[in-house]
Parts: structure tokens; sequence; C-alpha cells
């Protein structure tokens, strides 16, 4: 696709951007006999890598029109979080958007302030996470999974995507979103996508530019605990936590420390404890003052020969949960 997308800012220069949208899909339903017409949206809060990109592609091949938000949400930020410090970098991020297979002419990128997306303040009504909320990122960041359900939510009403696409990396997001869709009847399918990773196995994350050299090295035992613990899954749930934390704690030094090693059900995040299923194996630490997460599907019973963090591991591209549906 060529040009460049439309930057907006604002409610009202978004309104007339979708309208746009909007107007040159009933015009490409009368060339092509009416084939379905799609928007899909992506929401990031900026600092874009390969993976935020890769999540871009996936709209591009799911839709007509593509809408990018960038906005970094103060709800999901607790007080002693680095939302100050967090990066931002809109003229870059527009840069990495625009290319092949990404941004061209008549996609949008929505770049608001947070008195656009909040015009009366912090919002009195909010979206509860539930259960999926209470454990694992919402017991170590309390509040955290109700401000990304409440800035989700309203993103969605604001760019009226048919589709919605998140990647793997975040699960418990994930889990969050799609039960909100389900729960809450939005009329939005979500389409995962899998954790894109450096060659060496390390996730990509916007918080990786806050480390050094050294901590980065011993980053590495995120995704190295996650291999340990998908090799012992022929022993059941326990040899798995055991493994993986084994892993890290051989890892990590006294600047770094386990915020927690846990395996769950991926629909519900309740604690795995059947010896044969699929559960998803989570780990996460702060490696020096930066906090990671991430995560991998674990085959209880299993051989556990497959590396889940290799680029060929079973992915959660094409997982779709349209609203209503489990």
């Amino acid at each position: 696709m060529t040009g460049s997308p439309v930057l907006v800012h604002d409610r009202e220069s978004l309104e007339r951007a979708l309208d746009a949208q909007d107007e040159a899909a009933l015009a490409a339903d009368d060339a092509d006999g009416g084939r379905p017409y799609l928007r899909a949206v992506v929401m990031t809060m900026g600092a874009l890598h390969d993976g935020h990109l890769a999540l871009v592609r996936r709209a591009r091949e799911l839709a007509d029109a593509v809408v990018v938000t960038i906005f970094v949400n103060p709800l999901q930020f607790g007080p002693t979080e680095d939302l100050a410090r967090y990066p931002r970098d809109l003229e870059g991020d527009l840069r990495r958007l625009t290319g092949e297979g990404l941004l061209g002419a008549g996609d949008v990128v929505l770049a608001p302030t947070v008195d656009v997306v909040y015009p009366g303040g912090d919002p009195v009504v909010r979206v509860a996470a539930g259960a999926v909320g209470d454990v694992l990122e919402g017991a170590a960041r309390p509040g955290h999974l109700d401000g990304v359900l409440t800035v989700v939510l309203k993103l969605m009403h604001l760019t009226r995507p048919d589709v919605a696409v998140f990647g793997a990396k975040d699960a418990q997001q994930l889990a969050a979103v799609r039960r909100m869709v389900r729960d809450l009847d939005v009329p939005v399918e979500v389409v995962a996508h899998p954790t894109v990773r450096e060659d060496d196995g390390l996730a990509l994350s916007s918080r990786n530019a806050y480390l050094s050299a050294a901590e980065r090295a011993r980053a590495l035992a995120l995704s190295a605990a996650l291999r340990a613990g998908a090799a012992a899954a022929g022993g059941g749930p326990d040899a798995v936590r055991t493994a993986a934390r084994a892993t890290l704690d051989a890892a990590l030094t006294a600047d770094d420390a386990v915020d927690y090693v846990a395996l769950v059900d991926p629909a519900t995040f309740a604690d795995a404890d059947a010896t044969t299923g699929d559960a998803l194996l989570l780990v996460a630490a702060r490696i020096g003052a930066t906090r990671l997460i991430d995560n991998a599907p674990v085959a209880l019973g299993g051989a556990g020969g497959t590396d889940p963090t290799s680029a060929a591991a079973p992915g959660a591209d094409g997982v779709r949960t349209a609203g209503g549906a489990a």
C-alpha cells in the first residue's frame, strides 16, 4: 500500500478520517460486488518495535483499512510505575509504521492526548477485569487490568473496528480483553498474534530499551525459564513450575527479583493442576529497575520436545474471539 496514513489527535479529526474510510469502502463495494469491508485496530503505547509492526502487518492482512492508536494510558500505571519515563517517540513511530505491508494512504494513526481520551478527567465508571484481574499482573499491579480494559473499550468505541489485533506476550491482558468482549457483547473480533522475539529468545518489549548490556543478558533468563518449564511438562504442573523457577534463580542476581512463576489455564488464569492438557506458563521479573514479563504454552504430560520460545513454536496467530463467542 502506498502513501502515508492520516495522523489525527482529536475526536473530530478521527471521525472525519473514519468517515473517509467508510466512503472509500462504499466505492470499493460497488467495484467488487459487495465484498464485506473490514476495519482493524492495533492499540499501542508507542515506542514501536518489530513486535508492534507484526501486529500491524496482521491487521493489514485481515482488513481493508487499519487504525493504529498510540496512547500512553495513565489508568494502567500505578503511582510508583514508569508513566513519566515511558519511552515516547511519535515521529519515529510514524516512520516505522509506513512501508510494505504496513500503513498507507487511507489508514489512520490516532495519537490523542489524555484529555481527548478522558475529557472529563479520570473516568468515574470503569471496566472491572473481575477474577482474571486479581491474580498475577493484577496482584502485582493493582488496578492495572481495569485501566487496560477501560481504555481498550473506549478506543474500540472511538475507532469503530471490526477486528482488533493484540499480541500474545501480554497474555493476561489478552484473556481479559477476550472476556470483556464476550461478556459485554462488544461487536469486535479479537485476533491474537504470537510473541515476537529476538534471535536469542528475548521477547520484544518497549521496556527493553531501559536495559543495560549486562541486564539484557540476564533478561534472557525469562525465556530460558519458559524453555526449562516446557521441557519438564511430562512431570506435571509442579515439575514445570519448579524447573522454571530454578532457571530464574540460577541466572538472576541480587539486583533482580522474581515477581512470579505461574502455570495457569489459558482462558481463566486459574492455577493449572491437571497432569495433561494445555496450560500457559508465565514469568515476571525485575531485571535491575526494569520489570519484564513473558509466557509460553505448555502441553502438560507431553514429551516437552518443542522449544516454546522459538519462531516455529505453536502461536496464537489466527485464534479469534468474536463478540459473544468463547
